[in-house]
């Protein structure tokens, strides 16, 4: 806008200098005319002799030319008809007539010396001298602005680009603190897990120890007192009862003679599931410890009822085999019944050592957090302690990331956290219903096996049916063949 305005002046200040030119070259030639009378003659020739620049006198008939060749000016008495003067031809009459031709040359002279003058005077003085110094300045000016003012827009685009850079590395400083800043809810799933992997490996080998102890019982194998025969284990079963499990109460209290039972905890825990696999989730149990602890002794009891509360008979050796060691039919064939029988009864006690081994202590890392969000609950820390056990058995420490860490309102509240958080907590739970489908698988196998057992139980009295049928059926041909040859 201000570059506008200054061309519109100079422009203005141009047109103003023609207009003022005009006017006075206007005026200058009037006034000299009206010193004679205000009529002004053209040139031409005088007597011989060349004039320009004539002034005529009406009130004394006389003209003032400039002598064209010596210079100076000089009066004429009367009207000179070589003279070219439109006024003077008008006054002289039909006698100056035959000057008005022989004028035009001279006319045309004297305009075009005039258009010449104007053209050097609009050039040199005009031009020259003022407008095209000022066009020249404005020229600089303008260019000097424009300049500047591509200066100020490469600024404005340094400081975009400027700010522009320094928002997206803000924006992207945000985002990594946003995506990469843990929350207190995301490290709760992996400080309760880094136990679980052990804790789930130790629980194998400690269902190979109570698989092993209740099959040697079924055998009478080992240093059990099974096996001295079944009238020794069912006494020491009895005397087992009457110091631990027994309960006065029972049988209308006809057992208060019989029980000698001090700790009120253990009454029929040998029958009572329930006490064993609910009540804590971490049972006192660990095989590679040699000091008996209560609950070791209270699972092998409730084993003893649920699976073969009544031993095989022992089976002397030499109704096994003779000295030379041939096996003896009879009793060969009674034993390898018993071993049946007990392969279909393992797979029963496999499940219940699995469910056990389950409740094994584990490594005990990471109680200290563990008992953290259940204090958050409500629990104290010895309610922590009692429900988890001094070291969280496997089964404690999946019952506390699938289930327990759900039941608290920090959990939800935590939700309002950044997405990446977020997104890192579905993760982990995913990978927690990961390994609860990796235990229903483990689970699965054993109902399957456990199925397929109790099918092949159920037929096998028909199987032994078909067996007898098929002997007999053998048996008649074989008459029948040994009549056709006495035949």
């Amino acid at each position: 806008m201000m570059i506008n305005k200054k061309i519109l002046f100079h422009f203005t200040f141009f047109a103003l200098t023609l207009f003022i030119t005009a006017f006075l070259y206007a005026s200058f030639n009037s006034s000299e005319a009206h010193r004679f009378g205000g009529f002004r003659c053209g040139s031409g020739h005088y007597n011989g002799t060349y004039v320009k620049d004539c002034d005529y006198d009406a009130d004394a008939n006389e003209l003032e030319c400039q002598m064209a060749v010596t210079g100076g000016r000089k009066r004429f008495d009367n009207c000179a008809c070589e003279v070219t003067c439109t006024r003077v031809i008008a006054d002289c009459g039909a006698a100056c007539a035959c000057q008005s031709e022989k004028e035009t040359p001279v006319t045309i002279q004297h305009i075009t010396d005039e258009f010449i003058f104007h053209r050097r005077w609009l050039i040199k003085m005009v031009w020259e001298a003022h407008v095209l110094p000022a066009l020249m300045l404005m020229t600089e000016q303008i260019s000097a602005m424009a300049v500047q003012q591509m200066m100020i827009v490469g600024t404005f685009f340094d400081a975009k680009h400027q700010l522009e850079t320094q928002r997206l590395l803000q924006e992207m400083q945000a985002d990594a603190h946003k995506k990469f800043h843990p929350s207190e809810g995301m490290c709760q799933f992996g400080t309760n897990m880094r136990a679980l992997a052990a804790s789930d490996h130790k629980t194998g080998l400690n269902q190979t120890a109570i698989s092993t102890r209740i099959q040697s019982r079924s055998l009478l194998s080992g240093d059990g007192i099974s096996g001295s025969g079944s009238r020794d284990e069912s006494r020491s079963r009895m005397a087992t009862f009457k110091q631990f499990y027994c309960n006065s109460a029972d049988i209308a209290g006809a057992m208060a003679q019989i029980c000698n039972n001090n700790d009120a905890e253990r009454i029929n825990r040998d029958i009572d599931v329930t006490s064993i696999m609910d009540r804590a989730k971490t049972l006192d149990i660990d095989y590679s410890n040699p000091n008996i602890t209560k609950d070791e002794t209270d699972i092998l009891a409730l084993a003893t009822n649920l699976y073969g509360e009544n031993l095989f008979p022992y089976i002397p050796e030499e109704k096994m085999a003779t000295a030379q060691g041939a096996y003896i039919q009879k009793g060969a064939s009674a034993y390898m019944d018993i071993r049946a029988l007990l392969a279909k009864r393992s797979v029963a006690e496999a499940a219940y050592a699995a469910q056990l081994a389950d409740r094994t202590p584990g490594t005990g890392n990471g109680l200290t957090y563990m008992i953290s969000i259940l204090e958050k609950m409500g629990f104290t820390e010895e309610q922590a302690i009692e429900l988890l056990g001094e070291k969280p058995s496997y089964r404690a420490q999946m019952d506390l990331l699938a289930k327990m860490l759900y039941q608290t309102p920090n959990f939800y509240t935590d939700l309002y956290d950044k997405p990446a958080n977020v997104d890192r907590k579905i993760v982990s739970m995913q990978a927690i219903a990961l390994m609860q489908g990796r235990d229903k698988y483990r689970s699965s196998l054993r109902r399957e096996a456990i199925e397929s057992v109790l099918l092949e139980t159920m037929l096998y009295d028909l199987e032994q049916e078909m067996i007898n049928n098929a002997r007999s059926a053998s048996s008649n041909n074989l008459v029948l063949d040994n009549l056709r040859g006495l035949d």
